[in-house]
């Protein structure tokens, strides 16, 4: 994980709504955004931000890039990522929504087999407050501190950051993997980061309905996690079985062969309970038992 900033970061699909919207804002924040790409716009700047018709074209002026931040449309997100790739770029945040599920799986073989971090898609992507924005936070609810944030929702990720804001608990990271069905990095993935960062004291993880993510995450804290962890499940009151709104994150568990249980509240909770992992009601109660954790920092053990 190389998210300081130092970092050296271009932005894929710098012209796009999101990109001509989001990149002067991350700018801002002390994101050293180096150059952009989007074919065509070869040549013009943006914030005064370089913009490349390819990304090769950058290297040779602005040298080796740690991050790259894409806006691109989904069905041409997959070639930009792959393109950052070949030149070298091993973290990779996916802000665009919708990817073709086939090109995320093309994306995931190629980034395992070259070590690549990726975030989303359908992510506002990282945030270390007070250091670098990666993506789209809105940096105002955030301050720097000690807990670690992770989180499928965007949105929900904003609330629980204000409320621990509010309460004085600073954040040293805040991720979302994203709310598309398929997606880059998993829960365990980081996890693991937030495991051995120095800066990370405890850990908050907010899961959603739908989808195994959250089971996944409660086995693995259980194996092999020695900082404290939090967790929180949203849409313990939607109705069962039935399709809403956020985009990938309620799925039909039948369909997608999970059996009946896994990816409802109830499952998700009895996961955590089971791996002995505090787990609140609402987001409004994570800050005290946050304090309560921090005063209290009973590590782990393992098994």
């Amino acid at each position: 994980m190389n998210f300081t900033p130092a970092s050296k970061v271009i932005v894929q699909g710098i012209m796009e709504p999101l990109g001509v919207t989001y990149a002067p804002l991350m700018q801002a924040y002390g994101t050293h955004i180096v150059a952009g790409v989007s074919p065509g716009f070869g040549g013009q700047m943006l914030n005064e931000i370089p913009v490349f018709d390819m990304l090769e074209q950058a290297l040779p002026l602005v040298g080796a890039i740690d991050t790259a931040i894409i806006c691109n449309p989904p069905y041409s997100a997959l070639d930009a990522a792959l393109e950052a790739i070949a030149a070298g770029v091993r973290q990779i945040v996916l802000i665009s929504q919708g990817m073709p599920p086939l090109d995320m799986v093309h994306l995931i073989r190629k980034a395992e087999a070259t070590e690549t971090l990726v975030v989303g898609p359908n992510s506002p992507g990282v945030i270390v407050p007070g250091q670098v924005l990666l993506g789209i936070h809105p940096p105002e609810l955030y301050m720097p501190g000690s807990v670690g944030l992770i989180s499928r929702s965007g949105t929900l990720t904003y609330e629980v950051a204000w409320s621990l804001t509010q309460a004085g608990l600073g954040q040293s990271i805040a991720i979302s993997i994203g709310g598309d069905a398929i997606v880059g990095s998993s829960f365990p993935q980081w996890l693991q980061i937030l495991d051995e960062d120095d800066q990370t004291d405890v850990i908050v993880l907010v899961g959603e309905i739908g989808g195994d993510s959250e089971e996944a995450a409660a086995h693995y804290i259980a194996e092999a996690i020695d900082k404290p962890v939090i967790a929180y499940i949203a849409g313990r009151s939607a109705p069962r079985g039935r399709r809403m709104g956020h985009a990938g994150a309620i799925i039909d568990s039948q369909v997608a062969d999970f059996g009946p249980d896994i990816g409802t509240a109830e499952s998700k909770v009895t996961a955590f309970k089971r791996a002995k992992i505090p787990i609140v009601d609402r987001p409004s109660d994570i800050p005290a038992m946050v304090k309560k954790l921090l005063k209290h920092p009973a590590r782990r053990s393992a098994g």
